[in-house]
């Protein structure tokens, strides 16, 4: 059983949902610390003027010092960002030739107020993976797994408590994992290779490192071409 244990982020890039594809168990990995510069609330999409960061506020400006873990950060609902950023998308998509058939599903994430930043992330996540037509995935949080450790260590613990014999990681990890470890524990241990194809964006130059939106919106069904190579409802044996 293979597992892809990974930090929920917001409406992330293809590579994410490639990883979710090729696991049996997808683990948000949200009890970690929160990186308030990283990818937890906020992505990209490509615009006239360059990328553009659409980002969820959060009520964590000291997280990096205090530790505070993904599952407990909280969204800022002081001003009415979310309507501001669905104009944002809807000004820049509603041209794209499949916005019509996503943008009824994708607004009712923004009319929501939920206190909490996984309670937006993950169900948005979930859609969309669904929307590729991924459907035999199970989904946990390591939250609610209760199971304690650090780097290597803990993930070698969520793997046997899972009873996986494969694990999936993205390339940058091969820095900290120890390899060795997973070799003891008899794990297998690959390694995504993110090499996709460009697209044809609504404006240039291409912008490979954006929300899956983007290809959604401009590919529709066919989306899944661009990232594992058959479309939605056609997908290959793993």
């Amino acid at each position: 059983m293979k597992c892809v244990i990974l930090q929920p982020s917001y409406i992330p890039w293809r590579g994410y949902f490639h990883q979710i594809r090729e696991a049996d168990i997808f683990v948000f990995y949200d009890d970690v610390q929160f990186d308030k510069h990283g990818w937890r609330n906020r992505n990209r999409i490509p615009t006239r003027s360059g990328p553009l960061w659409l980002t969820v506020p959060v009520l964590a400006s000291d997280a990096p010092a205090t530790g505070l873990p993904i599952h407990e950060v909280q969204i800022n609902w002081d001003r009415a960002w979310n309507r501001k950023q669905w104009r944002t998308i809807e000004q820049n998509y509603s041209k794209a030739p499949f916005f019509a058939r996503y943008a009824p599903e994708l607004e009712r994430f923004f009319e929501g107020r939920p206190e909490l930043l996984v309670d937006l992330t993950i169900p948005l996540t979930e859609w969309a993976a669904a929307e590729l037509g991924v459907s035999d995935t199970r989904y946990l949080r390591s939250s609610q797994l209760g199971i304690p450790g650090h780097r290597t260590e803990r993930l070698l613990a969520i793997l046997d408590h899972l009873e996986a014999d494969s694990y999936l990681s993205g390339p940058s990890a091969r820095d900290y994992l120890d390899e060795a470890a997973f070799v003891d524990a008899g794990i297998e241990l690959t390694y995504m290779d993110y090499d996709y194809p460009p697209y044809e964006q609504l404006h240039q130059p291409f912008e490979p490192q954006v929300s899956i939106i983007d290809l959604l919106f401009l590919k529709g069904p066919e989306a899944p071409r661009w990232i594992w190579g058959v479309e939605s409802g056609a997908q290959a044996d793993r």
